[in-house]
């Protein structure tokens, strides 16, 4: 039912396979609630009636957060379906979200994450140096669990990584030389596997690693110097914003590092900083500080 929406999807907005599958699951989450047999069908559906589902999802026990993704799914086959002139109004227009929980990312604090607390976490040999690049790349970069991933020899250039983010859009990432170094030390263990995957970090086997193998060695690595609730590779890239933040770097600049489309997805860092920035006013200023 929904082929040449999804075919607009990956073709016309070049969105990853992750995102196509999310739109799926969505879609038909409403299709089993509205039993529609047609995308005409869609047309004779009411603002009420959406708002039916909403409900129906809250009761459910899904999250705000959730719920909006779902509605932005099919808000955005409205849009096409308008476009393609299936149908003539939407009914979205009228139908507005519940409001969103906002969580602020959680990080690992500066002194949790110092080199020496990383020492004797990772061995010598070839793991231990995948590992503890992969893990230093999410810290010293920011970049995402797809787009480390996906990473290609060919991305490492002259101080910089070349990064494909989100709708295969390129950014340049500048690395620092100890991180350069790092990356020539795995090289030379990486060489001996006699690879020919392109990939930059990949398994003992010589192929490319997976989601699932990544996530669950930077949760172990995690766990090790930090009591946070969550321990993932995102929970790295959190790290980074912050600390990149909190060490006096711009919006702008932060923005273009973590490959956001706009401003407002970096903003919520700024929470984080600003609670360190209120620490050190408490501290420094005389009517700041507190008197026994």
């Amino acid at each position: 039912m929904f082929e040449k929406f999804i075919s607009y999807l990956q073709f016309e907005k070049r969105y990853s396979v992750h995102t196509v599958k999310a739109y799926e699951r969505d879609l038909n989450d409403f299709l089993d609630y509205s039993e529609l047999k047609e995308l005409k069908d869609f047309s004779e559906l009411s603002s009420s009636y959406i708002r039916s589902w909403i409900v129906h999802l809250i009761e459910n026990g899904l999250k705000n957060r959730s719920v909006n993704r779902k509605l932005a799914s099919l808000r955005s086959l409205y849009k096409w379906m308008r476009k393609e002139q299936i149908i003539e109004k939407s009914p979205m227009v009228k139908v507005n979200g519940p409001k969103s929980e906002k969580n602020l990312p959680q990080f690992v604090k500066e002194s949790e994450i110092k080199m020496e607390n990383l020492k004797g976490l990772f061995t010598d040999d070839f793991e231990g140096k995948r590992d503890n690049l992969m893990f230093e790349i999410f810290y010293q970069t920011g970049m995402r669990l797809s787009e480390l991933i996906n990473l290609k020899l060919k991305d490492i250039q002259n101080g910089k990584l070349k990064v494909l983010g989100k709708r295969n859009k390129e950014r340049i990432i500048p690395i620092s030389k100890l991180l350069h170094q790092q990356i020539q030390e795995y090289l030379v263990l990486r060489s001996d596997l006699s690879s020919e995957t392109p990939e930059l970090l990949v398994l003992r086997s010589g192929n490319k690693l997976y989601p699932a193998f990544a996530y669950r060695k930077i949760n172990l690595y995690l766990g090790k110097i930090t009591t946070l609730d969550k321990k993932s590779p995102h929970v790295l890239r959190h790290t980074f914003a912050t600390h990149m933040l909190n060490r006096g770097t711009g919006l702008e600049t932060l923005k273009d590092l973590l490959g956001h489309a706009n401003l407002s997805a970096t903003q919520v860092y700024t929470h984080n900083s600003f609670a360190k920035l209120n620490s050190i006013y408490s501290q420094a200023h005389p009517r700041g500080r507190k008197t026994n």
